[in-house]
């Protein structure tokens, strides 16, 4: 790889929101809208933000419209050190395109997904992948993180494969979003890999995680719980353990009132009442907005004033 120095982007800590995309009437993103959302979320405190990703309807949405939402975003005054983009495709040269654009951006690294539509591939084959798309970015500024989200994408990140990259691949490979929800594999990576900055996928794990030497999460739902989730960082940050318990007690509780739905659908009618927009109820298929029951009972099960 070509040797650069280094844009001034600094490694990601803290609780990051992975970002939901507002749609226009016509389903398209809507520039304007994304860039308050992404304003909001840092001054609720947010540490980062990961635009792009599974909440983000990034699978849903076309190369050029990531690269058009991320150039708008930037451009709206979103510090780029503070975003992680999800750059993964199945296509090589869709990941590769994408990851080039969030580095020239000044991004703080690239979140990938590995190709995740053929199954069975093992090891050497999710190695050549990263390898390539490393390679082809062809930049030593670059800081890709692995996204693990085994119950989606059906592909498994295992440990020796992680090992594998980061000793290929050191201070490229740095980090990852596990959204696995396992404590013990959580726990592990943070035990085995010392250097190598891992995010829970869930706020439920942010404590724990933390404790564990990890950097922090990377959550759908921080999209309304930001404030206090940060509090939860704050007090461990501080070593006010009883506290960082008790506000990670509430975060869990009020996560667990928000994941009894549709994740993506149930995120989007908590903004539209938050912030009074109806236009983010616009959601693209397949996904589909939560129906008047089940709209009803989110409504009256979640706290709103103790969100965002």
């Amino acid at each position: 790889m070509e040797s650069k120095e280094r844009s001034g982007a600094v490694g990601l800590k803290g609780v990051l929101a992975a970002v939901l995309t507002p749609m226009d009437e016509d389903l398209n993103p809507d520039h304007q809208a994304f860039a308050a959302h992404c304003h909001r979320l840092l001054a609720a405190g947010c540490h980062g933000l990961s635009v792009f990703g599974t909440t983000g309807e990034a699978n849903s949405l076309s190369v050029d419209e990531r690269l058009a939402a991320l150039e708008a975003l930037v451009e709206s005054g979103v510090p780029p050190e503070k975003l992680l983009p999800g750059t993964g495709s199945c296509a090589l040269t869709d990941t590769v395109r994408l990851s080039r654009a969030a580095l020239e951006a000044g991004t703080a690294g690239a979140l990938v997904l590995p190709p995740f539509y053929y199954k069975g591939v093992g090891d050497d084959g999710l190695f050549r992948f990263f390898a390539e798309v490393v390679e082809r970015v062809d930049d030593d500024r670059l800081r890709l993180y692995l996204y693990h989200i085994p119950q989606m994408t059906r592909v498994d990140l295992g440990l020796p494969l992680i090992s594998r990259l980061i000793d290929a691949y050191p201070g490229v490979v740095v980090g990852t979003k596990d959204s696995s929800g396992d404590r013990a594999r959580i726990t592990t990576l943070c035990r085995e890999f010392p250097d190598f900055s891992v995010f829970a996928g869930t706020e439920t794990l942010l404590l724990e995680t933390l404790r564990s030497g990890g950097e922090g999460c990377i959550s759908a739902t921080v999209n309304v719980t930001s404030r206090l989730a940060r509090r939860v960082h704050e007090a461990h940050a501080a070593g006010k353990d009883d506290e960082a318990e008790d506000l990670q007690e509430r975060l869990t509780q009020l996560r667990a009132s928000i994941e009894a739905y549709p994740a993506i659908p149930a995120l989007k009618q908590l903004m539209a009442r938050l912030t009074g927009d109806e236009e983010w109820l616009n959601i693209r298929p397949p996904l589909s907005s939560l129906d008047e029951k089940r709209t009803n009972d989110l409504i009256s099960n979640v706290p709103l004033a103790e969100l965002l």
